[in-house]
């Protein structure tokens, strides 16, 4: 079976190469795809890998997914290290250049759109977790506690979670004010799930935020300063990232 072209994002026209090293998923190296104002960073990916029917069950097949991201990751960031990228979903692909081409021009006006809104911007993630509670001290050896006693434990320990819990949700409902009003535009997502992410700790906030290239060192000092202000809770900075929440729908 022939190849495929596998697209990571769409930009306007960059003087500055990409890394002579790069590159993209298979291994083969990421090229420029340019039509009318726009270029389409392109990869050729083999069609047994990529047709539809292989995709579904690749798409099962979680170490080959992370393999495929991590490649996909790579490229978009070293896009975003010299120009402003639109990244496209995971696995998007087309027969041929044509195909790219005719898609470019069926979004066009979109891509034009949100390139200028994205131009000199990058995303910056903010999560907020609850710390694990500190293990209860077992009861003394030979000191059973009595039912009442037993019962009044829980509700305390109960009434201790949940005030723990009330806190840092209006810590991280006023740290998401804040950043806020300092970005010019955020997203909040759903809180990630701990079993799933392995991250100690409940989820409490999962924001992302768009901020000027030039004023990202500000942005960065500003959830800094918040990282001390409330025991118990862990504040994590991600980025700087191509605006992959900030999309929208010109994202095939």
């Amino acid at each position: 079976m022939t190849g495929l072209r596998y697209v990571y994002a769409v930009c306007r026209p960059f003087g500055t190469p990409l890394q002579s090293q790069l590159t993209g998923v298979g291994g083969a190296p990421p090229a420029l795809l340019r039509h009318h104002g726009l270029v389409a960073v392109v990869s050729q990916v083999p069609a047994a890998d990529f047709c539809e029917e292989a995709l579904k069950a690749h798409l099962e097949d979680l170490d080959w997914l992370s393999v495929t991201a991590r490649a996909h990751q790579g490229v978009i960031d070293a896009l975003t290290t010299v120009t402003t990228p639109l990244p496209l979903r995971l696995a998007t692909v087309f027969q041929d250049d044509s195909g790219v081409r005719t898609m470019i021009e069926a979004r066009e006006d979109d891509f034009l759109r949100i390139l200028d809104r994205l131009e000199g911007r990058v995303e910056w993630g903010v999560k907020v977790y609850l710390e694990p509670e500190p293990a209860a001290e077992p009861a003394p050896a030979g000191q059973p506690a009595s039912g009442r006693d037993y019962l009044r434990r829980r509700r305390q320990s109960t009434h201790a979670t949940e005030e723990r819990w009330q806190r840092a949700e209006a810590f991280a409902r006023s740290l998401h004010e804040g950043l806020s009003r300092y970005a010019e535009d955020s997203r909040l997502h759903a809180p990630q799930n701990s079993a799933l992410s392995a991250e100690p700790g409940r989820n409490v906030l999962n924001a992302a935020y768009l901020v000027p290239r030039a004023h990202s060192e500000e942005f960065v000092e500003l959830v800094d300063r918040t990282k001390d202000e409330a025991p118990g809770i862990r504040v994590e900075l991600t980025g700087p990232w191509a605006a992959y929440s900030f999309v929208g729908e010109a994202t095939p």
